[in-house]
């Protein structure tokens, strides 16, 4: 999970704490929260020897985490019997649809919705290939680091460099061309969440005693929201690579059993990464391991993944704007000019931007919440009532079915699931979004590269240190990390 912490929430940064639970507590004053002058024995039975440790954050987190993963296992199942239902009705879209997912929005609600899941989906996409480059470049950068004794290229080339390879790949027509991608992306993530575990397991001697853990933030707790949801919500893609399908029918069978393999791979990791680093986790677990090789393999196999996942939230925003310019599904010069241009402005953005984390925060907490939990079921909902109405009457629709046919044509359960699950969407959504953009106007950015590269450049500060995550020049003081610069370079 992703904790965006600030010094006011330390409960080390109290003045009435001291190592000993007999202290006097003589800093505090009248107006101080130190409220032991009221209730002398409220710190008679605190150990303050031992790092603080929140539980009721830890199990609210826990349980967060665990009923997102089950809601987008459930919309991504209802999205697949969506498709289903359009394959079953419309002949239409037996043949290649660039743009399922929106097909999927039109035939559900109408023309403007359709437009407005194209929108999102862009946007969805462009975002999340955004990150996937700065991550991928990072994770080299930081191999550069720990293989070549000190030495370093720049982050900014590197973003370049990673784009120029993966270009080439983009060139591919859908995903039934790069299906190996998948396999070797999901091979890669397996092991890299063993060698995160095993390494955890292996500095819990000598990190979890110093691990200090803030106590309960609900503006944290929903920037974690967005950034889980942005790990789990890869709901754009879904019609694509199912309309690829050789048997589409089956991609609801697929749905269950990859996100339950995506549970246990993803919620050991989110328990370890809070209980042995703590507060010193910053966007990535990556580098607060402190075995040099494990982390070092991690690094190797996570940049695979994102390079290969790129290429596959790649495609639907490409099939989208070669529909937008009419691009012949053939290969040809201007599929080459039109993916070109995408990367190039994804590549810009990568440039402008270069700290991905509040980044994914805002897109997993926006966009990505329609796509992956709200959109699914509201087409479902619509769709089913369509079918089931031409079932039932033994006429064919004319158009969208209207609020009067989900309520009456869609099972009780189902109908109560879907919306409860949009209400949840909505309010969870928009409080992640409002967190996020919270965040952003109190992060303190990295200079662009195109602006960075015209002043002088210190000493890389990306490199793991003690137990306080990724940077160096932090400090260990106290029972907490310190931590005087976040940006790239100091």
């Amino acid at each position: 999970m992703s904790f965006s912490l600030s010094r006011e929430n330390y409960a080390f940064d109290d003045p009435c704490r001291k190592t000993t639970a007999t202290s006097s507590c003589s800093e505090c004053d009248d107006s101080s929260s130190c409220n032991h002058k009221t209730r002398p024995s409220s710190h008679s039975d605190v150990d303050m020897s031992r790092p603080f440790f929140n539980p009721a954050e830890f199990w609210t987190g826990l349980i967060v985490c665990i009923i997102l993963i089950a809601v987008v296992t459930y919309t991504a199942y209802v999205l697949g019997l969506s498709w289903n239902i359009l394959l079953s009705t419309w002949p239409e879209y037996r043949h290649h649809c660039r743009k399922p997912y929106p097909e999927i929005g039109g035939r559900a609600m109408g023309p403007t919705c359709k437009l407005l899941v194209s929108i999102c989906i862009d946007v969805t996409q462009f975002g999340i290939s955004v990150v996937y480059l700065l991550l991928a470049s990072k994770n080299i950068q930081n191999m550069i680091i720990a293989f070549s004794s000190g030495g370093n290229l720049s982050f900014c080339i590197l973003v370049l460099i990673v784009a120029a390879c993966l270009l080439p790949l983009c060139f591919l027509k859908s995903p039934q061309d790069f299906w190996w991608a998948v396999v070797i992306a999901m091979m890669t993530t397996s092991a890299a969440v063993i060698l995160i575990i095993t390494g955890s397991i292996i500095d819990w001697d000598s990190c979890a005693p110093k691990a200090q853990l803030p106590p309960f933030k609900l503006t944290n707790l929903f920037l974690s929201m967005g950034t889980l949801l942005f790990s789990v919500g890869g709901h754009s893609a879904f019609p694509t690579i199912q309309h690829d399908m050789k048997q589409p029918k089956e991609f609801t069978k697929s749905v269950i059993l990859a996100f339950t393999i995506m549970a246990f791979m993803y919620i050991p990791v989110c328990i370890m990464g809070y209980l042995v680093y703590g507060d010193s986790l910053r966007d990535s677990i990556i580098p607060s391991i402190q075995t040099v090789w494990i982390q070092q393999a991690i690094n190797i196999l996570i940049t695979i993944h994102c390079i290969l996942t790129l290429t596959i939230v790649f495609n639907p925003l490409m099939q989208e704007v070669e529909d937008l310019f009419h691009v012949p599904q053939k290969f040809g010069i201007k599929r080459v000019l039109v993916r070109t241009g995408i990367m190039i402005a994804v590549v810009f953005v990568a440039e402008s931007v270069p700290t991905f984390g509040p980044l994914l925060d805002l897109v997993g907490g926006s966009t990505l919440t329609l796509t992956s939990v709200i959109l699914p079921c509201l087409f479902y909902i619509y769709l089913n009532a369509y079918k089931r109405k031409e079932e039932i009457t033994g006429k064919p629709g004319t158009g969208p079915a209207s609020w009067r046919d989900v309520l009456q044509y869609n099972e009780r359960p189902t109908l109560i699931v879907c919306i409860v699950i949009i209400i949840i969407g909505l309010i969870g959504g928009g409080c992640a979004t409002f967190s996020a953009i919270v965040e952003l106007t109190s992060t303190q950015f990295a200079v662009p590269c195109y602006v960075s590269v015209f002043q002088k450049r210190g000493n890389l500060t990306t490199a793991q240190t003690n137990c306080c995550g990724p940077y160096q020049n932090i400090t260990f003081d106290g029972g907490h990390c310190s931590t005087p610069n976040l940006g790239f370079y100091s």
